[in-house]
């Protein structure tokens, strides 16, 4: 008789379930693992092998076969090791069958039988939730599968627990969710001096979720404004926390189990290659767009980046998802995140300052800045020059306003913005309106209007351009408090889109 686990195969965020088929015919004694594994599920059989040994149970001088089903969907990963011993247990009339076929399981199993945590459990769990099932897993890996909520979660230390567990010698409690980890940002935006344009759009992009750049010499704060950001950004509400921590989980960040309420802030290096930002490599792995998914992707030294890596984020950018395709692998992964960059104004950094910039000014600065693509520019909401600090103004005590000020404005902005896209799943600020949307709730005045045409025809603004300056007016009524967006709005936001220190050539 054919007895059968079930557990999950990951392509992207989505677990796909997997029928694990175990068969005890007569023959001559072998142990196969057949349905496309991975070199990691063909080693199972050794593991699970030398486990049950350790638990004195000895398997027959048979032939095994177990059958991964569906047979043409890849399997990958050490997690198939658990589920694979179940349906092995059940053919050997060691558990009882019923039982684990209503659970999905999942779990690297150590020689001596321990269970050893995977990535996944909470994709995994939000599966197992779809298909009304429990979900049985290491209990390192309890506490973040047990955050779904709607299925029970069985974490176990051993697989002599689990055995014990279904034979009802001694049941496992069901895991509990893990703590919440507590957001602390102890950099204050107070605590730079100065640069009060940079402050205000650094407050507009965090309430709308806008595309930020900033230019200039080097030391002039621009890395120091971008640190700051993940204390001015409201927390993340429970269902972007759990989608988000969906995707860390994969990539193994969950501490302990614990779901973060905090926004994500990634700040890769510009040696980065083109699979660690857009995703890729084996299994085709969540890249760092991914990983800043409902939060913040830092790019310090952007035209340091290759070429090829930064031209990949202009589809992202518009779409808010990457797809990975590759010759064995075709996933999709969400990547709504806010870009913000930092770059110098040429290679030495100092084009703007004659007493220090070299022979080449203009031309070092033309080249430079050439790096960033026209259509890569383009898409960049707030364009803004971060000039150097005097001195003089290093000494002054610090002014302003703090990171919780800065805070309530945008959160009290994104509420607006929350409440007016009540009735679009797909719009929860305002750089997701478009088309129609755009046009009914952006649309300014009668003078605001013929500022912005005036100003698409004199500066050339492309159709983009013009939306995504509609969209940024937008977000400064929301900041305001205004209702309807109003010639002081569009002229604010024209003000940071034709910023001439960053115009790209």
């Amino acid at each position: 008789m054919i007895t059968r686990a079930y557990t999950v195969a990951f392509q992207g965020i989505e677990a796909r379930l997997v029928e694990v088929q175990c068969a005890v015919t007569p023959g001559l004694p072998a142990f196969a693992i057949v349905g496309l594994p991975d070199k990691a599920v063909s080693e199972a059989r050794d593991r699970v092998r030398t486990a049950l040994s350790s638990m004195a149970i000895a398997l027959p001088s048979k032939r095994i076969t177990i059958n991964l089903s569906p047979a043409d969907l890849p399997k990958e990963g050490s997690h198939f090791d658990l589920p694979i011993a179940l349906a092995l247990l059940a053919a050997l009339d060691i558990v009882p069958r019923d039982s684990i076929e209503g659970t999905i399981a999942l779990g690297e199993l150590s020689l001596d039988g321990s269970l050893i945590p995977v990535l996944g459990a909470l994709p995994a769990a939000m599966a197992a939730a779809e298909e009304n099932r429990g979900l049985l897993c290491p209990k390192a890996c309890g506490a973040e599968a047990a955050w779904v909520g709607n299925t029970q979660v069985i974490g176990a230390a051993s697989l002599a627990d689990v055995v014990r567990h279904y034979l009802g010698q001694n049941p496992i409690a069901p895991s509990e969710p893990g703590v919440v980890t507590a957001t602390h940002h102890a950099r204050d935006l107070r605590d730079v001096k100065g640069q009060e344009r940079a402050k205000r759009a650094l407050e507009i992009a965090a309430a709308g979720r806008h595309h930020l750049i900033f230019v200039g010499t080097p030391g002039s704060g621009k890395s120091m404004l971008a640190a700051r950001i993940p204390g001015i950004l409201p927390p993340l509400r429970p269902s972007e926390a759990l989608e988000t921590s969906m995707i860390h989980s994969l990539s193994g960040l969950l501490d302990e189990g614990g779901i973060s309420r905090a926004r994500p802030f990634r700040e890769p290096h510009h040696t980065a290659s083109m699979a660690a930002i857009v995703g890729g490599g084996r299994g085709a792995k969540p890249g760092e767009i991914s990983l800043a998914h409902n939060g913040v992707l830092f790019m310090d030294e952007f035209p340091e980046f290759p070429r090829a890596v930064l031209e990949t984020l202009r589809q992202p950018i518009e779409t808010g998802e990457v797809i990975v395709a590759r010759a064995n692998a075709h996933v999709r992964y969400p990547c709504k995140f806010m870009l913000v960059a930092a770059a110098n104004p040429c290679k030495c950094g100092y084009l703007t300052d004659p007493a220090r910039a070299c022979a080449r000014v203009p031309q070092c600065g033309e080249d430079y800045m050439g790096r960033i693509s026209g259509p890569l520019m383009d898409r960049f909401d707030l364009r803004v020059d971060v000039p150097p600090v005097a001195f003089t103004d290093l000494d002054l005590p610090a002014s302003g306003d703090t990171s919780k000020d800065v805070a309530g404005r945008v959160a009290m902005a994104r509420q607006r913005q929350n409440e007016r896209y009540a009735d679009f799943p797909d719009v929860s600020e305002n750089s997701d309106a478009e088309g129609d949307l755009l046009e009914q709730v952006a649309t300014p005045d009668k003078e605001g209007k013929t500022l912005l045409i005036q100003a698409a025809e004199r500066f050339g603004l492309s159709a983009r351009g013009y939306h995504r300056v509609l969209r940024v007016a937008r977000t400064i009524a929301d900041l305001d408090g205004d209702d309807h967006v109003s010639r002081t709005h569009i002229a604010e936001a024209i003000s940071f889109r034709l910023n001439d220190a960053v115009q790209s050539p």
